[in-house]
């Protein structure tokens, strides 16, 4: 770098992480004379004396790794002592991922310079009030009020006075103000009455919504000193608890929102962020359906790019701070050096802690996204820290969320069953998602996640790829390497795998039954059992073979596609224990005069209608309708069946569909392990600019074209070009219907001038289609 302030110009080396510790030199000389330590604490250097005017400047930065690495000894954070340090847990490994060996040590977030007057202004603070019931639709909105801060360091030798302003909707908002020299002061903006706000609402409950705001702060006479620019959502998020289910609801502008979640671990195991993988990540969690994102207690405070991507998205999002339980002592543990109660003592630095934390809240407090703090994933941090968060730093730096001392602390979820209440962790009969009551607000229950076999290809050998056995007696060292979990017995009803390839298939009918199951069985408990749930995990930040919607390469399985169906808006379903027929109804508008069809299609093709009906839906809310056991246990018993369920409007469009495939009498998919083969039409074309439109057709006559995987690859080595965003995938087709995908790519960033679409279905050949 090379340039020199003019007068009164300070100039600024900034720091938004670094792990774990440093010494910084310029031009030579030091410029941090205490020590510059913590993963979660930016720093701002003021450099203007150090700079040279004529020469080039020279910047050199010495990094240290944590003070304790840890031994990776194969428990959840190796030996525990990594959470010694003020920094992310999991580099010691865990049961999703393997040792990370310099444990991230580097420059691992963004260094900037900065250029100001005399004041420079920084950690501005928007909060936003939304009194009362708010409607997502209305044309005018009661007004709503701004309450907008920001501090102003002065580092000269003079007091400075000047005036702080911003301006929304025409009207200006200012104050004037004088900074004593060499001191740092917090000013406070007048409130703004904003009126027929545009309101910020989760995903599938109204817009996102977003205003531009520019601080400025001029100086008396030298002019502007410094600007910063921000994007906020007007909103407010409140909770209630609930006593018929014992747990805590939330509210967004006064409305209760049923909460389907995702846990997140970080986007890049090794901190290689980008906001456009951010933004892959995030969409890929609002195509799912979910409107919240739970970051996990053993990584890190995530980045600004991570939340301007939810606020776009409309996803919610839990905060967790830097405890763990494993870490940090809440069982007896053989594979910790330490004991529980020295564990319990963790990090070393409380105080490292404390200020860290103020300076994470100071840095994504404003996104609309942000809506819980949360102390630890599943144990508090230790009571001067946890006293310290509550007490001070977030009265002090936000005071508009909620904080929950731990991840199923009571007070978000009450204990009624006792122990540790998460989970559960493995693959389950679905029936369980139906009938077996959890936690409330259950904070982690998940499942598998293997992908197919382009994804396994990616990153297991060819020699390796030796699918596991019936009941995962023998599983293949690679696979064990990358933390494989058990489908068990729930391959065996589509027949044995024969191959790698084979089992990839497969398993993609078990995640998406599996996915689907978890969350209609817990929408179907909706305000009586439960206030919501939160999935472990959905994203893998690394080549695990558990937990994920879609791989670490940015590849979509089925998981995702039964989870999207299962989540979707307007939702009409069939519990599989009991025959009933139900809808659920996941945003604030009321449905009538909706009528629901049920038909069967047998392994030939043949549709049969068993019945359509009248039927309605009231807002945020499930409903009963009938039961179809006896029929469906009469028609499914020798070879399975198809089950179709469809809502229609008035106009005899379907506003929500679901296609189930019924087990025979025995459990057993024995129809479609000989179900023929068939083929299905099919045509691609460019609808507009990032939109490809990919239509299937099945021939009258034709049995179904079943569990169709559409994807964009690359003509000549039929890789897939990653990331693509699908609005439905692994779908079915029946005889003498069509159906249509619509893609979504990012022509800036992606290249389809090579690309093709291909068609693999369970009874269908593959297909090669061009894309006109």
């Amino acid at each position: 770098m090379k340039f020199l302030p003019k007068k009164n110009e300070q100039v600024w080396l900034n720091f938004r992480g670094i792990n774990y510790s440093c010494e910084i030199f310029l031009n030579g000389k030091k410029v941090n004379d205490e020590p510059y330590e913590g993963m979660f604490l930016r720093q701002s250097f003021n450099i203007t004396s150090l700079l040279k005017d004529k020469e080039k400047n020279r910047l050199a930065v010495i990094v240290y790794p944590p003070d304790h690495v840890g031994n990776p000894n194969g428990g959840q954070g190796g030996d525990g002592i990594i959470a010694k340090n003020v920094s992310h847990q999991y580099v010691a490994g865990w049961d999703w991922i393997q040792p990370i060996r310099d444990r991230n040590t580097g420059i691992w977030d963004k260094v900037t310079i900065e250029k100001t007057g005399s004041v420079n202004l920084k950690n501005p603070h928007v909060i936003t009030r939304v009194p009362g019931i708010r409607d997502n639709d209305a044309e005018i909105q009661p007004d709503a009020f701004l309450e907008v801060a920001a501090e102003l360091e002065n580092p000269t030798k003079k007091a400075v006075e000047g005036t702080l302003s911003y301006e929304l909707n025409g009207e200006t908002v200012s104050k004037d103000v004088s900074i004593k020299a060499n001191s740092t002061t917090k000013v406070q903006l007048p409130e703004f009455t904003l009126k027929n706000p545009k309101l910020w609402w989760p995903h599938m409950y109204g817009p996102q919504n977003l205003y531009d705001l520019k601080l400025t702060f001029k100086e008396k006479k030298q002019g502007v000193s410094d600007e910063e620019s921000l994007k906020f959502g007007v909103r407010e998020i409140t909770r209630k608890w609930n006593e018929h289910t014992n747990s805590m609801q939330i509210m967004v502008n006064g409305k209760k929102i049923f909460i389907k979640g995702g846990n997140w671990i970080i986007s890049d195991a090794m901190l290689r962020f980008t906001p456009e993988r951010y933004d892959a990540e995030i969409r890929f969690h609002r195509d799912m359906n979910l409107n919240l994102i739970r970051i996990w207690g053993g990584a890190l405070t995530e980045r600004p790019e991570f939340y301007e991507a939810c606020d776009k998205y409309g996803l919610l999002v839990i905060q967790d701070f830097w405890i763990s339980a494993d870490c940090n002592g809440k069982w007896v543990d053989p594979m910790k050096l330490e004991d529980q109660w020295t564990r319990r003592k963790y990090p070393d630095d409380h105080n490292l802690f404390v200020e860290s934390a103020r300076d994470m809240v100071k840095m994504i407090r404003n996104h609309p996204s942000l809506a819980i703090y949360c102390g630890g994933n599943e144990l508090t941090p230790p009571m001067d820290i946890m006293d310290a968060l509550q007490n001070d730093i977030l009265p002090e730096e936000d005071g508009t969320r909620w904080f929950i001392t731990y991840s199923n602390s009571d007070s978000m979820s009450f204990n009624f069953l006792g122990g540790n209440g998460d989970g559960p962790y493995t693959i389950q009969n679905t029936d369980v998602f139906w009938n077996h009551k959890t936690w409330p607000f259950n904070s982690e229950v998940g499942s598998v996640g293997v992908g197919d076999i382009q994804s396994l290809k990616r990153f297991i050998p060819e020699e390796n790829l030796v699918p596991p056995t019936f009941n995962d007696s023998t599983v293949d060292k690679v696979w064990d390497y990358h933390k494989y979990i058990g489908y068990e017995h729930h391959i065996r009803p589509y027949g044995d795998a024969k191959d790698a390839k084979d089992f990839g298939k497969k398993a993609q009918l078990v995640n998406y039954n599996q996915y689907r199951a978890l969350m209609e069985g817990f929408s179907s408990h909706m305000w009586d059992w439960y206030t919501g749930t939160i999935i472990w995990k959905t994203q893998n930040p690394w080549t695990a073979m558990r937990g994920q919607m879609y791989d670490y390469y940015l590849d979509p399985n089925a998981c995702l596609y039964g989870l999207r169906k299962g989540s979707e808006p307007l939702h009409v379903m069939y519990n599989h224990t009991d025959g009933m027929v139900m809808a659920v109804n996941n945003t604030f508008d009321t449905y009538h005069n909706l009528m629901l069809r049920v038909e069967t299609v047998d392994m030939e093709g043949n549709k049969k209608l068993f019945t359509q009906v009248i039927v309605g839906i009231e807002p945020s809310s499930s409903k009963k309708y009938l039961s179809v056991k006896r029929y469906l246990d009469k028609v499914a018993k020798e070879n399975g069946i198809f089950l179709r369920l469809q809502l229609l409007d008035m106009d005899q469009q379907p506003v929500a569909e679901n296609f189930y495939w019924v087990p025979d009498a025995q459990g057993e998919y024995s129809g479609i392990k000989k179900l023929a083969s068939t083929s299905v039409t099919a045509q691609a074309k460019k609808s507009k600019k990032g939109k490809i439109e990919v239509t299937l057709s099945q021939n009258a006559d034709q049995p179904v074209a079943f569990f169709n995987r559409i994807s964009v690859v690359d003509k000549e080595t039929g890789k897939r070009i990653l990331p693509v965003f699908y609005d439905d995938n692994y779908v079915s087709v029946i005889a003498e219907e069509s159906k249509t995908i619509t893609i979504d790519y990012d022509p800036a960033n992606t290249d389809l001038s090579n690309a093709e679409i291909t068609i693999e279905g369970w009874n269908v050949s593959t297909k090669h289609i061009q894309i006109q």
